[in-house]
């Protein structure tokens, strides 16, 4: 059993705290809102990462933590808020009381800035574009700093119930670039928490883990064809396609391959399994 962190509960980290604490492991929840009641065997800390105070409270007494906080919006003013002050308030304070848990960082693919379809993975050079993906590759810095052996985990487009912006999108025939592609990289948020459970069974059974991984699923694809194959699934029409020239953007694409060496399974291996089920879930159309 191993005594686990997971700081911001949301979907992902709510989801990866049950299952773990269903593992036999001992799951503390940091959120700033906790549930009042809760009957999984999860212990909740009410605390705001970006307040001093809150942070200088907080027992270090783990041997892994889980950083899976999102910003309240997408701009830089609230990345800062959490990749700057909370993260930094954090690992001062981890580093100060001597911890040593492993940290498992949730970052995203927007750390890359290739644009013409270029395959890339862990290795690849990372020139993110804009100041929140600058502000996300800082923090992955950080945390490796403050320990080498701390894992980076960088999710591509997450999908899944509660998340439905493609499905929305797709029945209101929207106007696409269809030429050039422009690639779209998704998981669906089952994968998100079964890869983040399964990094922490590797470790646990002292498998020498890379500093880095990429979660994606198994087809990365053109935007054009998920919302064309998502628009007839449910009976919608088809896309229009935006008049471009041929050197527009086509954005990247992610591969896999590491995670699925280590021995990761997907359950949704691409869009068509994610999003069938999902469909299918919410009872659309």
């Amino acid at each position: 059993m191993a005594k686990i962190l997971i700081i911001g509960c949301g979907k992902i980290g709510y989801d990866l705290a049950i299952k773990l604490t269903h593992d036999g492991h001992a799951v503390t929840g940091l959120k700033r809102m906790p549930p009042e009641a809760e009957g999984f065997g999860i212990d909740f800390i009410r605390a705001d990462i970006a307040v001093a105070t809150d942070v200088a409270k907080l027992d270090v007494d783990f041997d892994f933590v889980y950083f899976i906080v999102s910003p309240d919006k997408r701009d830089e003013v609230s990345y800062a808020r959490v990749y700057e002050t909370g993260l930094m308030l954090l690992l001062s304070h981890f580093r100060q009381a001597k911890s040593h848990a492993l940290w498992i960082f949730v970052s995203s693919t927007s750390v890359y800035g290739q644009t013409q379809g270029e395959w890339v993975d862990e290795d690849s050079e990372t020139l993110p574009k804009t100041a929140t993906a600058q502000l996300l590759l800082k923090a992955e810095q950080a945390v490796k700093v403050m320990n080498p052996a701390n894992i980076i985990v960088r999710f591509s487009g997450i999908y899944g119930p509660g998340r439905e912006y493609l499905l929305r999108q797709a029945m209101q025939r929207p106007v696409l670039q269809k030429t050039p592609p422009s690639y779209t990289n998704r998981i669906h948020q089952l994968d998100c928490v079964g890869i983040l459970a399964f990094l922490l069974q590797q470790s646990l059974q002292g498998v020498q883990l890379e500093s880095c991984y990429l979660a994606n699923d198994d087809r990365p694809a053109p935007l054009w064809d998920v919302v064309s194959w998502l628009a007839e699934y449910l009976a919608c029409p088809t896309p229009v396609e935006k008049a471009l020239s041929h050197d527009s953007e086509q954005n990247k694409r992610c591969r896999n391959a590491r995670i699925k060496r280590l021995g990761y399974r997907f359950f949704h291996p691409d869009y068509q399994s994610g999003y069938s089920e999902m469909i299918q879930l919410l009872n659309w159309p």
